[in-house]
Parts: structure tokens; C-alpha cells; sequence
């Protein structure tokens, strides 16, 4: 019979919370489907409307997905944390695992970053991602493509996150002209473009008030549902934050900062591999202390945690 490795499971995650506060704020970012854009400047903005001026527009590295983020993963959130589940979650056009998460407003998406150990990207850094180094007007040219997009009710539904991977941009970043829309970090303000900062712009510190429906968050990309004009990288769309109006195309994905790991990611990355050891989920635990030691490779009691972890493996 195999021998069992008892570990106070209960007392690990009393631990990793006085670490850390709350669960969902210590995750670690896991990079592995994530795209570095390095250090850069790029021509932020278009002539195509009036709160698209353009300007120059300096950026830190940074990482962020390569795929909106799934129904398959934001149900592991829900699962996790026991957030509520969006709107349309069980309508059969939107709802597959690969597909993308639709029926978010902005705390939703917010929160599962949190929780994943990101943040929202800000708008710069989504355009960016986007454009690439030649500021194209769509990620893949500068001429509009009807086979490497999901817009204008072609399909009639959200495609699986991986799709049309000729229109990816030039950094690899899938699905970001269509699809679904994306909500970013940075309020909206029409006129935020002509006093934005060059350097890493973080957005106005509010949002514009329409109608006096309350302040806006700005939204990015188009959607399956929307026409081509609405799918240039520089286009500016927005949305109360606690709004999922136009839900069935509404979605996101996160992003992180480059330059390494901070030391409680990397303490995090450790406890997470103590967790699933107590669970006897050895692959995991594996999986875990292998990005602990990546980020501190001569931590000892990182190294001895992977040697049990393997005996048990082998066994």
C-alpha cells in the first residue's frame, strides 16, 4: 500500500493567510499562457475619431494573455472562491469550456485577476499588445480580413479562445480585434488622450459620467456581434464597471508586470506546493516548487520540499 503524507492542510492555509490576507489577492501569476511584450514606445491612438488622437507612448515590460480568459477557467474561479457564476452561463451558444467567458462586468473580471495574481491590463498596454511594434490597424495589418476575426454576427457565437490563429498579433496575442470585447483597467474619458502621460499611462482618475449613468470603464476589441469599425486597435468603446450590458460579448483578459517574481508570489509558489502535497496531489505540488525554485534557486528548503515531492512521485 502506498504510504500516505499527512500534512496539516488546514493549518498550511491558516498560514497562507496570515501571509497574505485573503486567497483570491495571493495567487502568483503563472506566465505559462501569457505573452511578454518587452520595453517599448509605440504610437498610441488613431485619426479615425476624435478620443483617439494619436501620441507616443512609452511602456515597461509586461505580460498578458494570450487568449481571453475561458468558461473553463473562470469556472475554476467560481469553484474556488464561490463567485457567482455571469450572465449566460448556461446559454449553449456561449458556454463551452474553450469559449470565452461572457456576461462579466468589470469587478468580475477584476476579481478573477486578483485571484489569478494578476491585474487588468491598461488600455495603453491592451493597444499595444494589440498594434504591435509597426502599429498596425488591426493585430494581424492594416487591411480589414473577415477570416481572422469573429465580428459582425459571422458566426453567430463566441469561438473557442484559440481560434483564427492567422489573425493573431504580431506578438502572438490571440482574438483581439473580435470575439468579445475586453474590459481594461483605465476609466474613459474622451479627452484623457490629450493630457495622457507618454510614460506608462495609467488612465484619468475618473471616468466620464454619460447621462449621468455613472462613470465609464473603457472597453477594447469589438465582439463577435459588433461591425468591423469597432475592431481597429485603437478603438475606444466603454461601460459602467458594474454594467454587463452587452453581456453576450463582453469578456476580458489579464495581464502582469515583468521584471521577476516579488518575494511573496515566490512564498506563495512554496506554501501552494506544501498544499498539494497534503492533498496528495503530486503533480501539482511538483509543479509548484519548480516555480519556487525558478525564482530562488538556491533556496535549500525548497529544493529538499521538491526531494520529497519526487520520492513520492516514484513511488
Amino acid at each position: 500500500m502506498r504510504k500516505r503524507i499527512c500534512l496539516p492542510t488546514i493549518g498550511v492555509l491558516m498560514a497562507l493567510t496570515l501571509l497574505f490576507g485573503s486567497w483570491g489577492s495571493a495567487l502568483a501569476a503563472d506566465t505559462t499562457d501569457m505573452v511578454l511584450i518587452p520595453k517599448g514606445e509605440f504610437t498610441m491612438g488613431s485619426k479615425d475619431h476624435s478620443d483617439e488622437l494619436p501620441h507616443q507612448v512609452v511602456l515597461d515590460g509586461y505580460y498578458i494573455d494570450k487568449y481571453e480568459v475561458s468558461n473553463g477557467r473562470y469556472r475554476e474561479f467560481m469553484k474556488t472562491i464561490g463567485h457567482p457564476a455571469p450572465a449566460y452561463w448556461d446559454d449553449p451558444r456561449l458556454n463551452k469550456p474553450d469559449q470565452p467567458v461572457v456576461g462579466v462586468n468589470w469587478y468580475d473580471a477584476n476579481a478573477y485577476c486578483e485571484w489569478a495574481g494578476k491585474r487588468l491590463p491598461t488600455e495603453a498596454e491592451w493597444e499595444h499588445a494589440a498594434k504591435g511594434p509597426d502599429g498596425s490597424h488591426f493585430p494581424w495589418g492594416h487591411t480589414i480580413d473577415p477570416t481572422k476575426a469573429n465580428y459582425g454576427q459571422n458566426v453567430g457565437k463566441t469561438m473557442p479562445v484559440n481560434s483564427y490563429p492567422e489573425g493573431v498579433s504580431h506578438f502572438g496575442v490571440y482574438n483581439m480585434a473580435g470575439n468579445v470585447f475586453e474590459w481594461v483597467n483605465d476609466w474613459y474619458d474622451p479627452d484623457y488622450f490629450r493630457v495622457s502621460r507618454a510614460y506608462n499611462p495609467q488612465g484619468p482618475a475618473d471616468g466620464h459620467n454619460f447621462a449621468n449613468q455613472g462613470p465609464v470603464k473603457v472597453l477594447k476589441g469589438g465582439s463577435w456581434l459588433a461591425p468591423q469599425t469597432s475592431l481597429h486597435s485603437s478603438h475606444r468603446f466603454w461601460n459602467q464597471p458594474e454594467n454587463n450590458s452587452y453581456g453576450v460579448g463582453l469578456g476580458f483578459r489579464c495581464a502582469t508586470s515583468a521584471g521577476g517574481k516579488g518575494r511573496r508570489a515566490v512564498k506563495y509558489d512554496f506554501m501552494h506546493a506544501l498544499i498539494s502535497m497534503g492533498k496528495e496531489q503530486w503533480n501539482d505540488a511538483l509543479k509548484s516548487i519548480d516555480q519556487a525554485i525558478k525564482s530562488d534557486p538556491d533556496n535549500t528548503e525548497y529544493k529538499q520540499t521538491r526531494d520529497i515531492i519526487m520520492k513520492q512521485i516514484k513511488m
